[in-house]
């Protein structure tokens, strides 16, 4: 039996939610890792469709344990919200079922201000941040100004934590051009919001110790994908935490033996939110068909989501950095109709052949996609459940892409209904 992490191996919104929602129905333990509010998944349950960004997925499910780890950055005032919207759907949310790590990190209402006022004063490079403070909140972690879960509980070790603060952030600040911030007013606002957040406060890596004991089954759900890693992925054009599934270990305190089965998420075409190279991108009538048909549009943002082929030079890299074990194939319906496909088998850099998607924002900039084009299908593969309620074709795509990417196919999704899915390989019993 083993432990599963859920990761994207595209740009993010590959269609975790469903995958993770399916996974998590037989775990004990669903694991938040990193990121914060600005990545979401949609669950479909029993009808009822519930909208998550901070609360992990198995919060909707009685009996789990539901851990935000410390490699997640909090917004106390979007946590409360979410788990009020939550809780008004029929979700039970107590301090049994959720725990939030002491020493996860908090976002303020100055993270998020800071995320616009520089991405609006950038002339150079704009990111396409979702503006909700993520970045900034991480990079105070980083340089040990954070305030954490855990400084809620001491008022006087908060107001001394906030002066430290606001000595790196008004300075910021004085220089946009915006208003300092009143460390006396932050205090007030982060005591009225502490008994909210603290009701929840756990030490994490311990209870993830005691489910390993008891041989829990643990599943760490990942957001975003591994394109936005910020060390593997499109960089600068990137998220500001580890995306890949070495994070799962060192977000939630335990070993890396611990994470198991990592199960890359991986639409059957490709699309990317936000700005940052899209070698595959189609600004034709046929990327605004995938984006129609798909759906894509974010859960969180609302943003619409640029669309393009399947790029499997770029999976097959994800998959590589990642440590990837098998693949669950989404969205493979929203291909239906089309006479043709093509897929990304390397790219051309200036004359020259690549394997690998480079580090150099120049170089991605550049890079012009080499297809293979493969026969599409006119039968539909809605609502598919078995290898045999595929037609040929479909199959056929499914294996080519297997073999390009170097991975197993795990399942295949056909529609965002949970049971219309096609297990190959169940991942906690890998």
């Amino acid at each position: 039996m083993a432990n599963v992490a859920v990761v994207g191996s595209q740009w993010g919104d590959e269609g975790k939610g469903k995958i993770v929602d399916w996974l998590s129905e037989r775990a004990d333990v669903v694991v938040r890792f990193q990121g914060g509010h600005n990545a979401g998944h949609t669950l479909v349950v029993d009808g009822k469709v519930y909208k998550l960004s901070l609360l992990p997925s198995g919060i909707v499910r009685g009996g789990k344990i539901s851990v935000i780890g410390n490699g997640v950055v909090v917004d106390p005032w979007a946590l409360a919200k979410e788990i009020e919207t939550v809780r008004a759907q029929g979700v039970v949310i107590d301090r049994h079922t959720l725990k939030i790590a002491e020493n996860a990190t908090l976002i303020l209402p100055l993270h998020g201000e800071l995320d616009a006022l520089r991405e609006d004063a950038s002339s150079a490079v704009k990111i396409g941040t979702t503006r909700r403070g993520i970045g900034p909140a991480y990079e105070d972690k980083t340089a040990r100004r954070a305030i954490r879960v855990c400084d809620l509980t001491d008022e006087d070790l908060l107001a001394r934590k906030i002066d430290v603060l606001l000595s790196h952030h008004n300075a910021l600040r004085k220089g946009l051009g915006a208003p300092l911030v009143d460390g006396k007013e932050l205090l007030a606002q982060l005591m009225e919001i502490a008994p909210q957040v603290l009701e929840y406060s756990d030490i994490v890596w311990r209870r993830l110790d005691e489910a390993k004991k008891l041989r829990k089954r643990v599943l760490f759900e990942g957001a975003q994908g591994s394109m936005l890693d910020n060390d593997h992925g499109t960089y600068p054009y990137v998220t500001s935490s580890n995306t890949l599934a070495g994070q799962a270990a060192v977000g939630s305190g335990v070993g890396p033996g611990s994470v198991g089965y990592v199960l890359g998420i991986t639409k059957a075409y490709t699309t990317r939110v936000g700005e940052g190279p899209f070698p595959t991108e189609l600004m034709d009538e046929v990327g605004v068909g995938l984006g129609e048909r798909g759906r894509e549009f974010g859960v969180v943002t609302g943003r619409k989501r640029r669309c393009g082929w399947f790029d499997a030079t770029m999976v097959r890299q994800a998959v590589k950095t990642g440590g990837i074990s098998g693949i669950a194939l989404t969205k493979l319906d929203v291909l239906d109709g089309m006479e043709e496909l093509k897929v990304c088998v390397g790219y051309d850099l200036r004359g020259q052949k690549l394997d690998y998607f480079p580090s150099n924002m120049a170089d991605q900039a550049a890079v012009v996609p080499i297809y293979e084009t493969l026969d599409g299908w006119s039968a539909s593969t809605y609502g598919a459940r078995s290898w045999a309620d595929l037609p040929a074709e479909a199959v056929k795509y499914i294996r080519h892409i297997e073999e390009l990417i170097e991975a197993p196919i795990s399942l295949v999704s056909t529609s965002p209904e949970r049971e219309d899915t096609i297990l190959v390989r169940d991942p906690f019993d890998d």
